[in-house]
């Protein structure tokens, strides 16, 4: 890995990374996107074809980044061939399922969460699939634009801890203007984000980080059919929905957005920082 550049160079490459970011997803808007709904609209479903224009300009972006200005190999920024590892991939997954799990089934037996019936107009496996469809690019472009090649500049500049802080309070910030949105809903956002970077930095891969993240989303939105983010998917037969304070049940932002749900993130965050290490990279 290359020598720790000085911070006003580092800032200077954060300034760029994300100018070229907001322009590839606006070349992403014009070439992507359209033909991406034109084939959603031959399926007779609904399905989110933003997140895949999103995944698009965050690899266009950090392409542009090593290729063109820091000459640096995919694997500086935890996103090279030996970052796919199946073992730790699975680990990952089990970090996010655990952790949303143990949050999900407290909120029930605690009486802050529970179920009620919805249309079944659609099938409970088609909807599994068209949620994950867009759940797994919006997981994993999230990871690449504040995991990847910033959290690698920014460690570079003011250190491993400087970094998680720094992105994760990012990966809060860039939550702020979804619905239900409150100032703890937020900080339990920062919290995943200190998780989400703790598994990158300790496995080396913005791919595990995805699937620690992925886990976590789809554990809400596939088998409990709740509000993720404040954002709400399909689910057909039943939904689960929150109640009681919003501090500790997450309220109009979903069961991740609680005090629970902060335990939840607390827990998995100790098992990855104790036993999710680099002795398995």
């Amino acid at each position: 890995m290359p020598a720790p550049r000085n911070i006003a160079a580092n800032i200077g490459r954060v300034v760029a990374f994300v100018g070229f970011l907001v322009v590839c997803a606006a070349g992403a808007q014009w070439f992507v996107e359209p033909p991406l709904i034109w084939l959603a609209r031959q399926t007779d479903h609904v399905i989110r074809v933003d997140v895949y224009a999103e995944l698009v300009a965050a690899l266009a972006a950090t392409a542009v980044m090593l290729r063109s200005i820091d000459r640096r190999a995919w694997a500086d920024v935890g996103m090279g061939r030996s970052a796919l590892r199946a073992r730790v991939m699975m680990r990952a997954w089990t970090v996010g399922l655990g952790a949303n799990g143990f949050t999900c089934v407290v909120l029930l037996s605690a009486g802050l969460m529970h179920f009620v019936s919805a249309p079944a107009d659609e099938s409970w496996l088609g909807a599994a699939l068209r949620i994950t469809l867009v759940l797994v690019p919006a997981a994993l472009a999230e990871e690449i634009i504040v995991r990847g090649y910033l959290l690698t500049v920014i460690r570079d500049s003011i250190g491993v801890r400087g970094a998680v802080a720094l992105t994760s309070v990012m990966f809060g910030v860039l939550h702020m203007r979804n619905p239900g949105a409150t100032v703890s809903s937020v900080l339990v956002v920062i919290a995943a984000g200190v998780l989400l970077a703790t598994v990158r930095v300790r496995t080396d891969s913005v791919y595990a980080a995805s699937m620690t993240h992925l886990a976590w989303n789809w554990t809400m939105a596939v088998p409990f059919h709740a509000l993720v983010s404040g954002i709400r998917f399909e689910a057909p037969g039943y939904r689960a929905v929150t109640q009681g304070p919003a501090w500790l049940s997450g309220g109009e932002w979903g069961p991740e957005g609680g005090l629970i749900a902060a335990l939840g993130i607390t827990l998995g965050w100790v098992w990855v920082y104790t036993r999710l290490g680099r002795k398995e990279s």
